[in-house]
């Protein structure tokens, strides 16, 4: 997990004593802000009475709806870490805002999201970019489970880490503005554009193999559709596809042949 510099310690520390939460809080609080791009937070912390939901200027939600005087501090706590950010340079981005949903249908607005480092208050995150380095620096980056992405829409790239395994996909002539995750048996991964929703299987991936040595004739295009349909098999194996979402993708490379 990425740390604090000193000066984030005293931020902190300042933080808690005014506003009357304990360090730990605020800090969780503080990467929270960080991560929704200083206009939202998706937090889970007792002290905030378990999870809820800031966004600047809307609505707050905590696991105790009716306690409104620790809304207001939550507010009040969220608007000034919000302030401290928005100064830091290089820290926000200024990317569309990306959403998320659950496996119980809720949904988690979550803004292109820095990726840490550059600021004093956080210490460098080795950990922070993940995604080749040749794609530059993304529009808007999201996480949730073991479901990891970074949307790059310059270069029309969508870098998507699944646990450990990591491929870049062609967004083509997708805008992607959301991420959602479905929970649970026959979980899906998908993203939605101005088209609507697409299937992560539905953009092809790029860059996947190493570039073939100088000689050897590319994979002939019949190989390469069954490459893809054996992808959406170890998709499928491990939960990011329905049966129904691998049929009708594999019906649809079969019809290429």
């Amino acid at each position: 997990m990425q740390q604090l510099t000193p000066e984030g310690r005293r931020v902190v520390g300042d933080l808690a004593q005014r506003h009357g939460f304990g360090a730990d809080a605020v800090t969780h609080m503080l990467f929270a802000v960080r991560d929704g791009n200083g206009t939202m937070a998706q937090f889970d912390h007792p002290e905030f009475a378990g999870s809820g939901q800031w966004m600047r200027g809307g609505m707050i939600m905590t696991g105790d709806m009716f306690n409104h005087a620790l809304k207001g501090r939550i507010d009040a706590l969220c608007s000034e870490i919000s302030a401290l950010l928005a100064a830091q340079p290089g820290l926000l981005h200024t990317g569309s805002s990306q959403s998320q949903s659950q496996g119980g249908g809720s949904r988690q607005q979550q803004s292109g999201g820095a990726t840490g480092g550059a600021a004093s208050l956080f210490a460098p995150d080795p950990d922070a970019q993940w995604w080749p380095a040749e794609l530059g620096s993304p529009g808007a980056v999201g996480a949730q489970n073991d479901v990891r992405y970074a949307y790059f829409p310059d270069r029309r790239r969508l870098a998507v880490k699944l646990g450990e395994r990591m491929t870049v996909h062609d967004t083509l002539d997708h805008r992607i503005g959301g991420f959602s995750q479905q929970q649970g048996r026959g979980a899906s991964v998908t993203f939605t554009s101005q088209h609507g929703t697409v299937d992560l299987a539905a953009l092809p991936p790029v860059g996947e193999r190493p570039a073939p040595a100088a000689g050897p004739a590319a994979p002939a295009r019949g190989e390469d559709i069954l490459a893809q349909i054996e992808r959406l098999g170890d998709l499928k194996a491990k939960g990011y596809l329905t049966d129904e979402e691998f049929a009708r993708k594999k019906a649809e490379l079969l019809a290429r042949l």
